[in-house]
């Protein structure tokens, strides 16, 4: 039988909706950000030659350009006041996260709750400052250097940095304001909507070349099928849970004595989510931001580098597997389920697995399940990553349709949606309540029942 919460989730309607109102001001004050990203990135960067930029956008479309362009929503192609996005704080996420992970004093600081995560969100904003302020500063020197700009010089240098930094703090900060007073995790919505808008665009340039004959019917047919049956695939994964069966002793109260229930831990077949696909993404495109715009006259290093790290070469699939498999591990382990924690909150909890002793051998037990589990949970992600990167390469399609994009469409929307679900269930809550308290207060009046 279902239970009283799947019941009231299955109840859930627009109404409902319409009724739970800090909900739809959470929902509008996230549209309403998202549309403040949406619009800066048309509003373009002082100095750029806007007709070169595009003749250049068009040639490097099938290639690095296109995924750059993909998550940072068309800006970079447009060279708006967002062109970096939002991976440089993605990037220092990383470096924070890897350091946490080995350098004594910030193990330190995660250990002390409220105020360490403060000092270290601290220090990831001033890793963001400094990357953005690297990448912009790479990004004019290529334009420049690759002809894409109307006024070259010191001045056009210093304004394009202080205008790409300033863009990325600030996309930064809305993505902080979603996430604390809108719904959802405001970083990943960023980059979801990103990508949701360049996808008509997308598609547009894949039935172009199939009206034109560069690509065949039957080709055409296999990809929209391939990206459908990806869809499919990712949903069913990321709804997949292996559960742990967890008992509960009887335990005795005053005179009463309750008896041992049972439940289950569910472990995703994913636990990291989207997050490994972002991070080795962000990795990627790190060092080819700073190579694409520079054409022929980015050295041998830089030129050697765009060559072999292109969509579809064999350095950037080798290397992006390698890194989604790095990513799901250490995300799982250090950040979305910690086996340590887990076993010391069922041993104070009173429960155990079933033949397993609470305590450290849960642990043991728990990272031996959860290490079976990542060897599916890897390979599916770097499947879904690199299948559609190889096939799209193989068929010589311009429009560029990855696998992470479809991630995290599917995985951002599915988070999102739960946790609308989770503000309407609690006004549900709410509502039954007050009402009870005033059926309660209505019996008192009606005994008449006073006392002085």
């Amino acid at each position: 039988m279902a239970s009283a919460a799947e019941q009231m989730a299955a109840n859930l309607s627009w109404g409902t909706l319409g009724k739970a109102t800090e909900l739809r001001h959470r929902i509008l004050f996230s549209v309403g950000l998202l549309i403040v990203y949406r619009i800066g990135t048309y509003i373009p960067v002082p100095g750029i030659d806007a007709i070169a930029l595009k003749e250049f956008m068009d040639q490097a479309a099938s290639g690095i350009g296109g995924v750059l362009s993909m998550f940072t929503g068309g800006a970079l192609a447009r060279m708006g006041i967002f062109a970096l996005g939002i991976m440089p704080y993605i990037s220092a996420s990383i470096i924070v996260q890897l350091l946490g992970a080995m350098w004594e004093p910030l193990k330190q600081l995660k250990k002390e709750g409220e105020a360490g995560r403060k000092k270290i969100n601290q220090y990831t904003r001033y890793g963001t400052v400094l990357l953005a302020t690297f990448q912009a500063y790479g990004l004019a020197a290529s334009l420049q250097a690759g002809d894409l700009v109307s006024d070259p010089g010191f001045f056009f240098i210093a304004s394009c940095v202080i205008t790409l930094v300033g863009g990325t703090m600030f996309l930064m900060w809305l993505g902080e304001q979603i996430t604390a007073r809108g719904i959802g995790n405001g970083i990943s919505l960023i980059i979801f909507v990103g990508i949701i808008a360049e996808l008509p665009a997308a598609f547009g340039q894949f039935f172009t070349q199939g009206r034109s004959g560069a690509i065949g019917t039957g080709t055409m047919l296999a990809v929209l099928v391939m990206l459908i049956a990806t869809l499919g695939f990712v949903v069913f994964m990321e709804r997949s849970l292996r559960k742990i069966h967890i008992q509960y002793p009887r335990r005795q109260v005053g005179m009463k004595t309750y008896d041992g229930g049972s439940s289950h831990l569910p472990i995703k077949v994913n636990p990291a989510g989207v997050i490994p696909a972002i991070f080795a993404s962000a990795l990627l495109l790190l060092p080819t931001t700073l190579s694409t715009f520079s054409g022929g006259q980015s050295g041998p290093v830089m030129s050697t580098v765009l060559a072999y790290f292109g969509p579809g070469q064999p350095a950037y699939l080798i290397f992006f597997t390698a890194m989604i498999v790095f990513f799901t591990y250490f995300y799982t382990r250090e950040v979305s389920f910690k086996t340590d924690e887990v076993a010391d909150n069922l041993k104070n909890q009173n429960g155990f697995v079933p033949g397993i002793r609470p305590g450290a051998k849960t642990a043991e037990y728990l990272d031996y399940v959860v290490t079976r589990i990542l060897v599916l949970g890897s390979g599916y992600l770097a499947l879904v990553c690199l299948l559609p990167e190889v096939l799209r390469s193989q068929f010589s399609i311009t429009a560029y349709f990855g696998g992470t994009s479809i991630l995290i469409i599917v995985s951002v929307g599915m988070d999102t949606i739960q946790q609308v679900q989770s503000h309407l269930l609690a006004h549900q809550y709410d509502g039954l309540l007050e009402k009870s308290q005033l059926r309660g207060k209505r019996r008192s009046k009606k005994g008449g029942v006073t006392r002085q």
